[in-house]
């Protein structure tokens, strides 16, 4: 259904909401006679459908209307979406669809579709009925997306738990996690390794914070895993699940994530020492392949660099900020490359490539020792791995000049 469409389905429900008190259907029927349930879809191909989605649906009983209430629209065609996007201010839009239509979606695009109905007393069904409907409005269907803190599934997650009053935060957040954000995102996005990695190197100390139950149901997997853990009381004055009861809908027909994150301390440790072996072996054998496989290293430590630090100093990515990485990336790159291409005549770097390189050292330095200090939060180990070989190959190579042959030693 196009955007369009959507909005004008809003726009009906919160009509028959206002005009039609006498049908009995979702927007106006009573508690008793509204079914809730947690509607869970698995990970799609696309990158951005790799964390999953979820909707509440809310069903009358007596109609039998089902509408799924989700918090995923956004807008390719909004004014300056990509500009917006790439300073971390996104914006989202809360959806109503009728059931059918939605999962009808999901079916077909292969993603796995679970259903969780939930206990909810008819005061709170009710309750929740009118927050989404509130939440329908114009003036407030819009919110600022967050990866981690404020997305489609901690806006689910956040409205069931108001419903509860909130029981299921009181639960959640005294339950340890089992990743972290970082671990997360590397896990869910390992089908796509060029974007896994560079999602990796851009992740800041904000990324590896551990988190507790209620901070990790920001994925829709692991909501729909720790709502089962959850007790409400029931009318007996004891306590029942919260999850009455669960039905896979659609079996999933893509790949699935794998259940852990991938250790990427080898593949990047390896891949370092071999191009750091490579760039040895071409300044003795071919001192033009030297050259350039040693700039195209370099200019893409300095772009790293300066997107890391546009990053942090221009966007709201936070997840971004004070990224140790920038030890190991940084502009200071293309410092070097000049002089690169001079050490392949034996010629003696100037002294700012020599300053430039004697602080990138130092960078390196500090960046080792910055993980035996206690307390260090940021897991960027695999990038050390890799940087490190490679920086001190490049030093190696730059250093062998041959002052006694009378060439300039300035440039």
């Amino acid at each position: 259904m196009t955007l369009a469409g959507r909005l004008a389905l809003i726009a009906l429900l919160l009509l028959g909401c206002a005009l039609s008190p006498a049908r009995a259907d979702v927007a106006d029927t009573a508690g008793q006679n509204l079914e809730v349930s947690l509607i869970t879809y698995g990970p799609g191909d696309i990158y951005w459908e790799r964390f999953g989605h979820d909707a509440i649906e809310l069903r009358d009983t007596v109609s039998g209307e089902e509408v799924d209430f989700n918090y995923g629209m956004f807008n390719f065609d909004e004014k300056n979406f990509f500009l917006n996007f790439a300073r971390g201010r996104m914006h989202y839009l809360m959806d109503a669809e009728p059931t059918t239509d939605e999962e009808n979606y999901y079916v077909q695009a292969g993603r796995s579709v679970t259903r969780q109905r939930l206990a909810l007393t008819p005061q709170q069904a009710a309750a929740l009925r009118d927050f989404l409907f509130w939440n329908l409005r114009p003036e407030n269907v819009g919110y600022n997306y967050d990866y981690y803190i404020d997305n489609c599934t901690t806006r689910v997650r956040d409205a069931l738990d108001r419903a509860l009053g909130g029981a299921i935060k009181a639960h959640l957040t005294t339950m340890p996690g089992g990743m972290t954000y970082r671990q997360q995102t590397v896990r869910l996005m390992s089908a796509q390794p060029w974007l896994m990695l560079i999602l990796d190197l851009g992740l800041g100390p904000y990324a590896d914070h551990p988190l507790n139950a209620w901070q990790e149901s920001f994925l829709p997997e692991e909501l729909q895993e720790n709502i089962r853990n959850i007790s409400v009381p029931n009318d007996h004055g004891g306590a029942m699940p919260f999850v009455q009861s669960e039905d896979l809908l659609s079996p999933n027909r893509l790949d699935v994530p794998p259940a852990t994150a991938p250790d990427l301390r080898a593949p990047l440790g390896i891949a370092g020492l071999a191009l750091a072996a490579i760039l040895v072996l071409a300044w003795h054998k071919a001192r033009i392949a030297y050259a350039l496989l040693g700039t195209i290293f370099l200019v893409l430590a300095g772009v790293c660099g300066l997107l890391m630090l546009a990053l942090w100093t221009l966007t709201e990515h936070h997840s971004a900020w004070a990224n140790a990485n920038l030890l190991l990336f940084n502009p200071l790159a293309f410092v070097l490359i000049r002089t690169l291409w001079r050490s392949r005549r034996h010629l003696r770097p100037s002294r700012l490539a020599d300053t430039a390189l004697m602080l990138q050292l130092a960078a390196l330095l500090i960046a080792l020792l910055l993980h035996l200090l206690p307390g260090v939060v940021q897991q960027n180990q695999p990038w050390i791995l890799f940087a490190l070989p490679c920086w001190l190959a490049l030093a190696w190579t730059l250093r062998q000049h041959e002052p006694a042959q009378g060439r300039a030693s300035a440039d």
